[in-house]
């Protein structure tokens, strides 16, 4: 463990140093109206917002070489006596300064580009450090605008071992932020630390004095790993006490159901499937039942690969709301994914002789107020459908259970809004989307989850294979091929508006300030509301050319995210039936849609999309006998990008690739922007945090267990940070 920094002037009163956190920026010493105002454009108000503008990266002034030591290609630090400084400008308005520095074993040539005025302010005879990647040209080594630093004038060391770097704006340079933090740091220094002493001295942890401090200012490298341990587990705890308690809260008060799992309908139902469970499958029904069975409202997550029979679980969990003497009712994110649970779980659940029924944007209005009538009579015992289910006039007799599919894809207030048709149902949640456990952990805490892993059925193969933009012409002859034998094919792109291109741009921009070279731009379009400023024009002239050249013998269509849903339930129908042989698609198509005969698909500027969805997408192919093949088409130049692609040509493990999407990406590019709590952990990285977050969940558990409203004088300080971190907390399932 890091020693902990005492500081020279500690505040007399602890608790004005705590409230400080919640004062305006503006009251940190140095932070000027112009300076509070950038501030504020940055996202920081308050002096907490300030502390939590973390590090980007460190500056290590701790490794000093000397320059014979210095290797070509390495950074390093390098101190040393400066012998000349020349100011050249080699073009109008370009102007940079050679510094000669000496060390006794060689010369070191630093450039630095426009910064006249260092000519003026490094002189012959100061004492330096930089630090910066070597290079050699001209008989030198040189380093390019390295980091620079003075040296102590007494003892000729560096003054400050490791200078971090901060996200810094146009009118506050990272130099003026490292000042203006570290006059936060004063302003907070002693403040109460909301962790209660047990877990600090189980772990190891450091104050959150001295983890501010550390990582803000550290003296080293391990001063920051320290700090950052410290910090990520406080973030995690914190959200993991909150998705819990919300989770609590959802029944209070209220009536659960305590679910019949072993009646006559899911007896029924074992004997009329047309195969066996699997082992996982079978497991994560026994979990389902143990969590409906409980007296409490069940919170229950089923996450399963693409094909491996979630749905199938979930009848069993309908079945068994039923046999409670329930309803059930299945949201689905659209209609064609609504219309193929009511042909498949519909006819199944029918066998047994449980009523469905199906309710969408697209039913008739007759046939709509007939439906929403016999399911508040009771007459229907499920009821499938899409966001017409959240109508207000659809109300059920006796709501027991609730399922939500691909549930990423809605927002918290439609999940709560599905939830509140009942008094107190049981809640499942069905994703396709491959979440890591320590994912699924670090953003669903309140829930308790199960895993499909292994597919049931042994589908032909599928083959994945990246190819370069100029050499797409070997996508589309396979897709011939296919199509010559009467098989079918997808060709999906993505959609790029003005609007997309900007956001791109941004995180371009934001990639290179982090140094990422594997965080690319990436398209995640999760339903029709994701289009809006979209421009359809360009998937549009992609069908027409397809259409007019490549497959000129067959039927060419569209079918995209803005469509009316009877013009995509048409679209959909020609080509399920064979009518068109070619669909030229968005990420619609991402889950939903299952037509065997479709064994060649295409996706467009693949490097644009997330392994995950990636993954999602080739699901599509390769679902029957007949093999399936998947060309990823790319421009992309950059290897990062390229090598993040290969990937999918090695492994079929939905898992493995979201683990190395986590490795490369944000958490909030795996899992949309929908997910409450993740803009809290701005320390955690998921991929490697595992243990971290598996302590914070299991160390949660036990606090709310043994003190539910954290009342306790060592937990009042943990209660006061919840109320502040989410204060618009209002019993929602937050996910």
């Amino acid at each position: 463990m890091a020693v902990e920094k005492n500081k020279s002037a500690l505040p007399p009163d602890r608790l004005a140093a705590t409230l400080a956190l919640e004062q305006p920026v503006s009251r940190v010493r140095q932070v000027s109206p112009a300076r509070a105002a950038a501030l504020e454009k940055m996202g920081i108000r308050t002096i907490r917002d300030l502390l939590a503008n973390y590090p980007r990266r460190y500056i290590d002034l701790s490794a000093v070489k000397s320059i014979a030591q210095a290797r070509i290609g390495e950074s390093c630090t390098i101190s040393g006596t400066v012998h000349e400084v020349t100011l050249k400008k080699p073009r109008p308005r370009l102007s940079l300064v050679e510094i000669s520095i000496v060390d006794g074993t060689g010369v070191l040539i630093v450039t630095m580009f426009r910064q006249p005025w260092l000519a003026e302010s490094i002189k012959q005879g100061d004492r330096l450090a930089v630090a910066g990647k070597v290079e050699f040209s001209y008989g030198f080594k040189r380093m390019t605008s390295p980091f620079l630093q003075e040296l102590d004038e007494a003892s000729g060391q560096v003054s400050g071992m490791v200078v971090p770097v901060h996200p810094a704006c146009e009118k506050v340079s990272a130099a003026w932020m490292r000042r203006i933090v570290g006059n936060g740091l004063e302003a907070v220094s002693g403040l109460h630390d909301p962790l209660p002493l047990d877990l600090r001295l189980r772990y190891r942890l450091m104050s959150r004095t001295s983890a501010l401090s550390c990582i803000h200012e550290p003296l080293s490298m391990e001063e920051v790993r320290q700090a950052r341990r410290r910090l990520a587990y406080e973030e995690l705890l914190l959200l993991e006490l909150h998705l819990m308690q919300e989770g609590a809260l959802r029944g209070m008060g209220k009536k659960a159901t305590a679910h019949v799992t072993d009646g006559l309908y899911v007896a029924a139902l074992d004997t009329v499937l047309p195969f066996a469970l699997t082992d996982e499958q079978k497991a994560a029904r026994a979990d389902i039942f143990r969590v409906m069975a409980a007296p409490t409202a069940a919170n229950h997550m089923l996450l399963g690969d693409v094909g491996t029979g979630k749905t199938v679980v979930a009848a069993f969990a309908l079945a068994a709301a039923v046999d409670t003497g329930g309803q059930a009712m299945l949201l689905a994110p659209t209609e064609v994914l609504a219309r193929q649970h009511a042909k498949g779980l519909g006819d199944l659940l029918g066998q047994v002789g449980i009523t469905c029924a199906l309710l969408t944007g697209s039913t008739p209005p007759s046939e709509r107020a007939q439906v929403v009538a016999d399911f508040a009579a009771g007459e229907i015992d499920v009821l499938l459908g899409t966001h017409a289910l959240l109508e207000d006039d659809v109300v059920a007799k006796n709501l027991t259970l609730a399922v939500v599919d691909e549930q990423q894809r809605f927002g918290v207030d439609q999940r709560a809004k599905l939830l509140g048709k009942g008094e107190a149902p049981d809640a499942l949640f069905l994703t396709a989307t491959p979440i890591p456990r320590s994912l699924a952990l670090a953003l669903f805490g309140n829930l308790t989850l199960s895993y499909i892993k292994q597919r049931p059925l042994q589908t032909a193969p599928r083959v994945t294979c990246v190819v370069h933009k100029d050499q797409r012409g070997i996508a589309y002859d396979a897709a011939l091929a296919a199509l010559a034998r009467g098989e079918q094919a997808y060709v999906v792109c993505p959609l790029v508006g003005k609007d997309s291109a900007e956001r791109d741009a941004a995180s371009v921009a934001r990639r290179d300030e982090e140094e990422s070279e594997g965080a690319c731009p990436i398209v995640a379009i999760e339903g029709d509301g994701d289009l809006a400023h979209d421009d359809v024009t360009a998937a549009s002239r992609e069908a027409q050319i397809l259409q007019e050249t490549v497959f000129i013998d067959y039927k060419v269509e569209l079918l995209h995210g803005k469509m009316g849903a009877a013009e995509k339930q048409a679209v959909m129908e020609r080509f399920r039936s064979g009518e068109t042989q070619v669909l030229v698609a968005t990420t619609v198509i991402e889950v939903g849609v299952d037509v065997p005969n479709a064994t060649v698909m295409i996706i467009e500027d693949a490097d644009r999309f997330g392994l995950s969805q990636l993954h999602q997408l080739r699901g599509r192919v390769g679902r029957g006998r007949l093999a399936g093949e998947v060309y990823l088409v790319s421009a992309s130049k950059h290897d990062a990008a390229l090598a993040r692609l290969r990937a999918m040509e090695t492994t079929d493990d939905g898992f493995e690739l979201a683990t190395l999407d986590l490795s490369l990406r944000r958490e909030g590019d795996i899992l949309g922007n929908r997910q409450h709590g993740a803009s809290v952990l701005k320390l955690v990285n998921v991929a490697r945090d595992g243990r971290i977050i598996e302590a914070a969940h299991a160390d949660a558990a036990a606090l709310l267990e043994a003190d539910p409203q954290l009342e306790a004088p060592d937990h009042q300080a943990l209660a006061r940070e919840l109320r502040i971190l989410f204060p618009q907390s209002s019993g929602n399932i937050y996910m």
